[in-house]
């Protein structure tokens, strides 16, 4: 049992947290001992959340050496933020965990890279490849041969067909599908219950059924990835 710290204390944090519980209650294989959270909200240091403490800011990472990490921020108003915060760290990979919920369904020709969250009733089915710092919301579907760029986010109830290629910290909203062979570009958007059908490019938010481009993201969002800040 591996100490764990979430860094983190809003909605993802939290849902990751229970899933950490419902590991170890389960008596998972490679299940941790979930610390605490960490937090950039002075606020909350010293409080609650769900029953689980917030111990003080990310930074106490460095501090507390002989835990490992996942770092549970971000939405579609921010969802760079988990690469920021990640880059901000600057901790080893070897530091970082993957978060499994007991539901979740990973096929044994899949892969789950470090610092990835994989949420309640999430089905990866045969050769899915997941990155780095990756989120999967619940009752989430990744279909045979799937590649998710690290960064990525897929909430809950996204459905992937075979072959899809979703980029480096883009973001597929609620219920969001996405048919087979598509690729979504690297920091795109594609909104709640869209259909998409073709190729999304980099950097765009895509909305609808069937899904068409509705603007560029946040202007400020691009012009710091464009830098390579994150």
């Amino acid at each position: 049992m591996t100490p764990l710290l979430i860094v983190g204390a809003g909605g993802f944090a939290r849902e990751a947290a229970q899933a950490v519980l419902a590991a170890g209650s389960h008596g998972s294989h490679g299940s941790h001992t979930l610390l605490g959270h960490l937090d950039d909200d002075p606020a909350l240091h010293g409080r609650e959340v769900d029953g689980v403490p917030v111990l003080g800011p990310p930074e106490l990472v460095h501090d507390l050496t002989e835990s490992q990490v996942v770092v549970c921020v971000g939405s579609p108003r921010a969802y760079a933020s988990r690469a920021r915060l990640v880059r901000r760290l600057d901790l080893p990979e070897s530091r970082y965990a993957t978060v499994l919920h007991p539901s979740a369904a990973v096929s044994a020709s899949s892969t789950v890279g470090a610092g990835s969250v994989l949420l309640a009733h999430c089905v990866l089915t045969a050769a899915v490849r997941l990155g780095r710092h990756t989120a999967v919301m619940p009752h989430t579907v990744l279909t045979h041969d799937d590649v998710v760029g690290e960064y990525a986010t897929l909430a809950s109830g996204v459905r992937l067909g075979g072959g899809v290629r979703i980029g480096r910290g883009a973001y597929l909203g609620a219920g969001a599908l996405v048919r087979e062979y598509t690729t979504i570009g690297d920091w795109s958007l594609v909104g709640t219950g869209s259909a998409v059908l073709g190729d999304v490019p980099p950097g765009e938010v895509w909305v609808g059924s069937p899904a068409r481009r509705l603007r560029a993201a946040a202007a400020g969002e691009l012009r710091e990835l464009a830098a390579g800040h994150v």
